[in-house]
């Protein structure tokens, strides 16, 4: 065969579409509705906190606790258990966050207690953080292939972004039709099916070399991280008090201890090489702007809708669905959009764009008419939101190699449940300091979620375009 015979058919392979495999198509399945469920339980309980808090008897004040708990455990554990999973096995640890997971929803479902609905809340955060960085693990080991990897993540991000938004729905339809209960209940036999299925789909995946697992490290973040989310969240609800500042705090100095003990340890929980790599630290903090944004944008949404138009819940609900269609349509063609545009570049555009679109409504008023441009602004809003968040994946899992795939998925997790977890009472710490405490007009309430909106989206804005500046000129993933 001539040379350029074998460069022809080099060409005519690499422009044949690489299709999956039947078994690839199972475990992505299973996988993917593993990840919507594990975002979705994160707010499926939203829109029935009040209906909780009278059946079990929560004041008005702790009520926030019931998705606190979760926040706090689901972000907390991520980056431990991810890394757990590079050496005990990836699927293992899936499997166990999976049994947690449906006997949680039974404790939960059938709770008679406030105590035994936080002691439920608090093992789905727990199976949250074990089985959100273990799937999307086995996916980025399950498909080596980067055209099939990237589509995988295309799909993966649609799942954990729309999952939150469709949770508060679900969760309203499930509280409205039957029981709030059975916002825990659903989650039984889909967390069953994984478990019996999962071992016949998806091959165990582990670190090739296994080394101690960094205990002092993973106690460090994991508490620092605990710290930093309580004291953001008690800013959002109570102000700046001593309980927050002290929580702020402490979060700082465990942060600072766990930077220095990972640089002094041979087997770090996060290698220094890996915290210093410039993609995955740009990467990790544009997460924290696109998913703590876009969950505030979706409550502040609810808000506007409910409390300034008067209008019911359900309807808020069909707006929200705006915001899914854009993710999912995004979801679809990200993969190809990342075949022209390289991650880095298109990160710091979508991120800008994302803000862009949220900025609109801050000429929202109180017509319902306002609804429609509304509506067509959080589609492009959500689009580009969504091609942010497949930008960031496939820099976070391209950066490293597969024995620490649990650890960069665990990072790159843990970076979009924090920001899920601090994006709403941050901007609702803005939205206080405008309306104040008591009770307000809808024009009031108004006002201050335009303010609020303002400052995320400008956020958003400011934080896209320093990143499109700082990664411009990088043109490739270092291998």
């Amino acid at each position: 065969m001539t040379t350029a015979d074998t460069t022809t058919s080099a060409a005519a392979a690499q422009s044949t579409p690489v299709r999956m495999t039947g078994r690839q198509v199972a475990a992505l399945v299973v996988l993917l509705a593993s990840q919507f469920m594990m975002a979705a339980d994160f707010s499926v309980l939203n829109v029935a906190l009040p209906e909780v808090g009278t059946a079990l008897g929560f004041s008005t004040g702790n009520l926030q606790w019931i998705t606190t708990t979760f926040a706090l455990c689901a972000a907390g554990c991520t980056l431990a258990f991810g890394r757990v999973g590079d050496y005990v096995g990836r699927r293992r640890i899936f499997t166990v966050g999976m049994a947690v997971l449906a006997v949680s929803s039974l404790v939960g479902g059938v709770a008679e207690s406030a105590t035994t609905l936080l002691i439920a809340r608090t093992l789905q955060g727990l199976s949250t953080a074990a089985v959100t960085p273990a799937a999307l693990a086995l996916l980025t080991t399950a498909f080596t292939e980067p055209t099939l990897r990237t589509r995988a993540l295309g799909l993966n991000s649609v799942m954990m972004s729309s999952g939150f938004s469709v949770g508060a729905i679900l969760g309203g339809f499930l509280t409205d039709v039957f029981s709030w209960r059975w916002a825990f209940f659903i989650n039984i036999p889909v967390a069953i099916a994984a478990i019996l299925v999962v071992p016949l789909v998806v091959d165990e995946s582990r670190a090739e070399q296994r080394t101690r697992i960094d205990l002092p490290g993973a106690l460090l973040i994991t508490l620092g991280l605990f710290s930093g989310i309580y004291g953001v969240t008690r800013v959002g609800e109570e102000g700046f008090d001593l309980v927050a500042g002290v929580s702020l705090i402490a979060a700082a100095v465990l942060l600072g201890l766990f930077w220095a003990v990972e640089s002094r340890t041979t087997d770090a929980l996060v290698p220094m090489r890996v915290l210093k790599k410039p993609d995955l630290a740009f990467g990790n903090l544009a997460a924290l702007f696109i998913f703590g944004g876009e969950t505030a944008l979706i409550f502040f949404t609810g808000l506007y809708v409910q409390d300034v138009l008067g209008l019911s819940s359900l309807v808020a609900g069909l707006v929200l669905l705006g915001i899914g269609v854009g993710q999912i349509i995004a979801g679809t063609v990200g993969p190809r959009i990342l075949q022209r545009v390289q991650p880095r570049t298109l990160l710091g555009l979508s991120l800008f764009l994302q803000g862009a679109f949220m900025l609109p409504m801050l000429w929202a008023t109180s017509d319902s008419r306002w609804l429609i441009p509304l509506i067509a602004t959080q589609f492009v809003n959500a689009f580009f939101s969504m091609t942010a968040a497949l930008s960031f994946m496939v820099i976070a899992t391209s950066s490293v190699g597969s024995d620490m795939q649990g650890m960069a998925t665990g990072m790159a997790t843990q970076s979009q449940q924090v920001g899920i977890a601090i994006g709403i009472p941050l901007i609702s710490a803005v939205f206080a300091a405008v309306i104040g405490h008591g009770t307000v007009t809808a024009a009031e309430e108004l006002s201050g979620i335009h303010t609020a909106i303002g400052v995320a989206g400008g956020c958003q804005v400011v934080v896209g375009l320093l990143l499109w500046v700082a990664l411009r000129r990088r043109t490739a993933l270092p291998g």
